[in-house]
């Protein structure tokens, strides 16, 4: 079932807990507590009940951080939540500080000499705690790891149960492999490394090496669980009993235990004087501190499955595909539905959220929505990840840019589009703009590069036009994308910053630059892509790697100047449009092919 949640009618969030918090500290000796967003599985979306940062401060986005001390309390957000924070968190209680620039490390450089500042191992990789203690020594303070988590003990019988969602088999005509399949090469992998055996902790690695779903996560159709894999492909699978679905037992087959969480303390210790493979960048410290205690030789190397999961098979590819045309059909009746009643009556943010999200509903096979969908109308669209809320929800205005950034989750497939929108007629600028935009997402769109290019490489390409009028975006161009998995998914991305994973057939990865003018509009275009292999192209004597695009949906030809393309392009465009056409059309009403044809003839 689908999950919702809405922070403007969520209970029990907010500052009032603070005071709680400080006699839960207190009573261990604390002078302040690290409240990282992350839960134990180190996911982006979290339950309930594993929202510390919320429960603690009210700021409910899907990145961020807060420290709490006995005198004063911060919490720090990215660019994408500034108006959000502000929205969310007291601010007579709580600074609001950069997660980038500085970060918690800097602020722990200010705390007085002598502190002693509490954090839970199962909440912070060992990465960041390495940072962490640094900035803390810096200041003559010291970070203590604590048994009992002060803000779970302030929490107490008001936080939620644990969610116990069904975990349920991903068939084989979904996910293309057999996971015994998936499990050989896993343990090919780990004995590869020198290995006897990897804890999996990540739960998307967990969904995707045994061929399960589940609904603990929202937004993802994840199982919190772990598991420890074997060389020889055998593996213990840890999971609360009340998850289990009749059936599941029989599906994972007699080379997997299936145990209660409670055995995982235990299967730790039984790895005493083996070499155990374990992420540092998706498992948390207590992992390295147990197995070290227990007296395995830890391996750091990244999650076996990461790579394997992020190269997509032919089933899924083609599930994927699947998965974006029905969304395509949906969205393109949202876009004939904004050109056509929305010109007339602008919608707010929340309706135009709602309308997108009921046409998804209609097709009878969303499981999810991705992400909370962006709406972004007026200036909102300037903030890249934008959420409307009940008050700081806005009316598109004519002559602005509505900027809709939305995906869904599909048993086959996931999806993630973007689309501005022009209401009303445009600005010169906006349309200028929006073409160099869309300068750079072709230029991604239709680059052959070699095996081995890493998105690092190819970032330049989404920005050059941009850059050419002295503009630029704050994001990274490309993320990837699982399959009835996380929207955002690596190990490889699209971005300036460095990256050491090359783009191999198989990844989906999204191709999404973008324009935001503070305080007046902003401009994103956003396709999925394949990464195929490349036909040969005259004498060349290296492979070649091409994408595809998986989404189609109209792109707002009105916020284009035709001038301002090479023949190149302009060939590419309507190339796409056609396609659009010829795949979307039959699958919408007759008035709103009509629509197509007409929004989508060549340039």
């Amino acid at each position: 079932m689908r999950q919702t949640f809405d922070e403007s009618t969520e209970p029990g969030f907010g500052p009032r807990h603070v005071p709680l918090i400080r006699a839960a500290m207190a009573l261990q000796g604390l002078d302040g507590f690290l409240v990282p967003h992350e839960d134990e599985h180190q996911n982006e979306y979290l339950p309930t009940a594993n929202d510390r940062l919320a429960w603690a401060s009210g700021f409910t986005g899907s990145a961020g951080a807060g420290v709490i001390m006995a005198d004063r309390a911060a919490v720090f957000v990215d660019g994408r939540y500034t108006l959000q924070v502000r929205d969310q968190v007291d601010q007579g209680v709580f600074e609001i500080r950069d997660l980038v620039e500085g970060g918690v490390p800097a602020y722990l450089e200010t705390v007085h000499k002598g502190a002693v500042i509490g954090y839970d191992a199962r909440l912070h990789s060992p990465q960041a705690l390495d940072a962490l203690k640094a900035s803390a020594s810096k200041a003559g303070a010291a970070l203590k790891p604590v048994s009992v988590n002060p803000i779970d003990q302030a929490w107490g019988a008001e936080r939620p149960a644990q969610p116990a969602a069904p975990v349920v088999p991903q068939p084989v005509h979904y996910a293309g492999e057999e996971s015994a399949s998936k499990r050989a090469r896993i343990g090919g992998a780990i004995a590869a490394l020198g290995a006897d055996a990897a804890v999996i902790t990540a739960p998307a690695s967990i969904a995707w090496l045994f061929n399960i779903r589940g609904g603990d996560v929202i937004r993802s159709p994840l199982p919190l669980a772990q598991a420890v894999v074997r060389a020889d492909g055998t593996a213990r699978l840890f999971l609360d009993p009340a998850k289990v679905a009749e059936g599941l037992s029989a599906w994972l087959g007699n080379q997997v235990s299936l145990e209660p969480s409670e055995a995982l303390d235990g299967a730790l210790a039984d790895l005493s004087s083996k070499a155990v493979v374990v992420d540092p960048a998706q498992s948390s410290a207590w992992y390295f501190d147990t197995l070290a205690a227990a007296g395995a030789s830890v391996v750091r190397a990244m999650d076996p499955c990461t790579l394997p999961r992020a190269c997509k098979n032919a089933v899924e590819i083609a599930g994927t595909q699947k998965a974006h045309r029905r969304d395509g059909a949906a969205l393109t009746r949202f876009l004939h539905w904004l050109a056509t009643e929305g010109q007339i009556n602008p919608p707010d943010e929340k309706e135009a959220v709602a309308k997108l999200e009921a046409f998804r509903e209609a097709t009878g096979l969303l499981k999810d929505l991705s992400f909370d969908t962006i709406g972004a109308a007026n200036g909102h669209g300037a903030l890249p990840h934008y959420r409307p809320t009940e008050r700081s929800n806005e009316r598109a205005a004519l002559g602005s840019l509505l900027l809709v950034d939305s995906g869904g989750q599909y048993l086959d497939g996931t999806t993630d589009v973007t689309r501005t929108v022009a209401i009303g007629e445009p600005t010169a600028e906006m349309i200028t703009r929006n073409t160099l935009v869309l300068k750079g997402h072709l230029a991604i769109a239709r680059l052959r590069f070699p095996a081995g290019t890493t998105g690092s490489a190819i970032d330049a390409f989404a920005r050059a036009a941009l850059w050419s009028h002295g503009l630029d975006f704050d994001h990274g161009t490309g993320h990837g994308v699982g399959v009835y998995l996380g929207v955002h998914e690596g190990p490889h991305r699209i971005s300036k910053a460095p990256n050491t994973i090359a783009l191999q057939p198989g990844m989906i990865v999204s191709n999404e630059p973008g324009y935001y003018k503070d305080g007046e509009y902003g401009i994103r275009i956003e396709n999925l892509e394949v990464v195929m292999p490349a036909e040969a192209v005259g004498d060349g004597d290296r492979p070649m790697h091409r994408f595809q695009a998986l989404t189609l949906a109209p792109i707002d030809r009105r916020l284009v100047d035709r001038s301002l393309l090479s023949p190149e392009e302009i060939a590419q465009f309507d190339a796409y449009h056609a396609r659009v056409v010829r795949e979307i059309g039959p699958l919408v009403e007759p008035e709103v092919g009509a629509w197509l044809e007409e929004v989508c003839a060549p340039l």
